[in-house]
């Protein structure tokens, strides 16, 4: 009998393999830009059920938000159309068969071998936003703040490099 966690993993696995299938094997890339959203989503909620919410959190937020509209921006830019495509010749599409193939047989082999460390470890707070921040302003305090001032000079930076050039078109038209 299947708890309710297992069926739940079960179901949000069919779907994103399904739709990571139907990524690679739509016609339109509009679609295929569609049906990666739906795969980040089910990602998202592996992530969720690991206990690990800032991880399903920034998937949604980056990956599901930030990097599919510019896929969809520069689909739509590029205005793809079938005369303008370029023939694929089937020696290339045997060798990326071979290829893919070669790589599923990979992540077979690396997956029998490994054992769910989440299964064996009774404490189930590791992936809470709240430990990851305890971890990060405890132990790496000094190093974040260091990666937080270089931040800061690169911004000011690029705002002193983009005022530098605005300078110089404004003189090359008095």
């Amino acid at each position: 009998m299947l708890s309710i966690s297992q069926g739940l993993f079960y179901f949000l696995s069919f779907i994103s393999v399904l739709f990571a299938l139907m990524v690679i094997l739509a016609k339109n890339p509009v679609h295929s830009v569609i049906y990666l959203i739906v795969t980040f989503f089910c990602i998202s909620g592996h992530y969720f059920m690991l206990n690990a919410q800032f991880l399903g959190i920034v998937n949604i937020i980056v990956y599901a938000g930030a990097i599919m509209v510019l896929f969809l921006f520069v689909i739509m830019f590029l205005n793809l159309n079938h005369e303008t495509e370029p023939k694929t010749p089937i020696l290339a599409k045997i060798a990326g068969a071979i290829c893919g193939g070669m790589l599923l047989l990979l992540v077979v082999a690396i997956f029998n071998d490994t054992q769910l460390i989440y299964a064996q470890n009774p404490n189930n707070q590791i992936g809470l936003i709240k430990n990851l921040g305890l971890v990060l302003f405890k132990d790496y305090l000094f190093p974040f703040e260091i990666v937080s001032i270089l931040f800061l000079a690169a911004m000011v930076g690029a705002v002193l490099l983009a005022k530098k050039d605005d300078k110089t078109k404004q003189s090359d038209i008095i």
